[in-house]
């Protein structure tokens, strides 16, 4: 990059690109930019990096995508220098990596800590924006990154009470750094998701009791964790530009491969024998490596669920807890499927309990304990495994607002408008890689997708001198109409929080891109070819001060 390209002097105290958020997609969005020359600054609200993997920090969580394909690819130093130790790592080690990538690339100085944004506006006439923290702090940007991350707004349900509760209160989503002290307690956990289901058998040996409050079962399959093996981490090392081409044009963006056949060409029996080999091998190869009809072929998803239904009841002692443990209502892909290490044979102890909300709902949260139909329970600590606001919930909190004060969360109410999961019209210059729209399976692999086409985006602004790079309404519309006229590919209910039916009040609308990965990137490298025909360019109405 030469020194031509650079933030001139009398630019000072406006930033290039200002990026929103410290996770995976906000790091790699703040090394592109520093890369190709831009003055770049990142916001984070938390005290240190790694979004998802700095705020859930509960007892064993972990990746459920292998290790080495959720991390960085721009580097092959990096790639030979870091070591996973496990297939699936856990949190604290997440937290070490992104630490290590932010000091390896001179990247901490370029990020102020502790600066959770409250609004962002922009000035239409010097084409910029001005981004407030809750602390006050103004910073001013020609282009922002709000690279917020799809899950990053925990989920509280609204049940009576929950203020009053004497007891300590945690969720998974903001759990705090100095560990819980779970050893003799009465927990109750509310919520059996992605981190319930990790939580569970994680402390299930050090409480009192536990009670476990469900109100949906889904189809938990074993994560099939183990340490990395030395044969193994030189296997990895050795082939790197193979797995960053797989892994770069990986439709799933993991390093699997699809059964190529349908199920139905196999006997029954074979198919016993298949659905085995599933259900020991690890992680998201029940989905990703599976028949390539199972989500769609009613016969082989049926007998799929009906397989992972008696493995339950063979785990689970208790023949009425291990009903209530079989999903009803949805096949295996129908929501998104969590993985677990000891879960189910967490309900053979003798101190968990398993209670289902929908026959014995909860009234409401006491001083001292639960209140459900049945009556009254006490608590030391209620854990709310509660999820999140998926997809947009970041976003329509940041008090983004753009030409003609249009307020992003109203543009917003009814769903999101996007152009390629990254721009949205009437906001100039605000960009979200890894938000709603993006594609399906590994989010790193496709935000990182998103992030490259932002660059290109701004790196040819730069280039022909324009100021304003923004979508146009016809681009938005037609590509927000592909993504809803495709979810039929999709075999996720709408009662999934990927169309955000969990929050309360939220309009249940696609948050995915169904058309996945290669729609994406085709789409992407025409836009690219073409300089970028989706896009309107333009110059400053007047200047912008430093």
């Amino acid at each position: 990059m030469s020194e031509t390209t650079k933030t001139s002097p009398a630019d000072q105290g406006l930033v290039d690109v200002l990026v929103i958020g410290g996770g995976v997609t906000g790091i790699y969005q703040l090394y592109r930019a520093q890369d190709e020359g831009f003055s770049a600054k990142l916001l984070e609200a938390g005290s240190g990096v790694g979004g998802t993997w700095y705020w859930n920090r509960y007892p064993q969580a972990r990746f459920d995508s292998e290790s080495y394909t959720y991390g960085y690819l721009f580097s092959k130093e990096l790639w030979e220098e870091w070591e996973w130790s496990e297939h699936f790592a856990g949190q604290p080690e997440i937290e070490r990596y992104f630490n290590y990538v932010v000091d390896r690339f001179d990247l901490r100085r370029l990020i102020d800590f502790g600066a959770k944004v409250s609004s962002a506006v922009w000035d239409e006439s010097a084409a910029v924006w001005t981004v407030t923290t809750e602390g006050g702090t103004e910073y001013r940007a020609r282009h922002v990154v709000a690279a917020t991350g799809i899950l990053s707004v925990p989920f509280m349900p609204e049940i009576p009470g929950r203020a009053d509760f004497r007891g300590e209160q945690h969720h998974t989503g903001r759990w705090p750094k100095t560990p819980v002290d779970f050893t003799g307690k009465r927990v109750a956990q509310i919520g059996t998701g992605s981190s319930g289901v990790q939580i569970v058998p994680a402390i299930a040996d050090e409480v009192a009791h536990l009670a476990v409050y469900q109100k949906v079962a889904d189809w938990l399959t074993p994560l099939n964790n183990r340490p990395i093996t030395d044969e193994e981490q030189a296997a990895l090392k050795g082939d790197f530009e193979n797995i960053r081409d797989t892994l770069n044009t990986s439709p799933s963006g993991f390093l699997h491969q699809i059964t190529m056949r349908s199920g139905l060409e196999d006997t029954p029996e074979q198919r016993q024998e298949f659905y085995e080999q599933k259900w020991n091998s690890p992680g998201f190869t029940k989905l990703s490596e599976h028949y390539y009809d199972m989500t769609t072929n009613p016969t082989v998803n049926e007998e799929f669920c009906e397989f992972i239904a008696n493995k339950i009841r063979s785990i689970v002692k208790d023949p009425a807890t291990a009903e209530k443990l079989v999903p009803k209502g949805h096949g295996y892909g129908g929501r998104r499927p969590p993985f677990g290490t000891g879960y189910y044979e967490a309900y053979n102890k003798p101190n968990v309990e398993l209670v289902d909300i929908n026959e014995t709902p909860i009234v409401r949260i006491t001083e001292t304990g639960i209140e459900t139909s049945e009556g009254h329970q006490e608590f030391d600590i209620i854990i709310w495994a509660t999820g999140y606001d998926f997809g947009t919930g970041a976003l329509n909190r940041l008090g983004v607002h753009g030409r003609a004060d249009l307020g992003l969360k109203e543009y917003w109410s009814d769903g999101p408008s996007t152009y390629l999961g990254i721009a949205t019209a009437g906001f100039p210059n605000f960009y979200f890689p890894g938000g709603p729209h993006g594609a399906l399976g590994n989010n790193p692999r496709y935000s990182g997708d998103q992030v490259d086409y932002v660059m290109d985006l701004i790196v040819h602004a730069r280039d022909y001198g324009h100021d304003v790079v923004a979508v146009t309404d016809e681009a938005e519309q037609e590509w927000t109409d592909l993504v809803n006229g495709n979810e039929a590919q999709l075999s996720f209910n709408k009662s999934s929080y990927f169309y955000g039916a969990n929050i309360p009040g939220k309009a249940v609308k696609q948050l995915l891109n169904p058309m996945g990965r290669y729609k994406l990137q085709e789409l992407i490298r025409e836009s690219v070819e073409n300089d970028f025909p989706a896009f309107a360019f333009t110059k400053a109405q007047g200047p912008a001060q430093g």
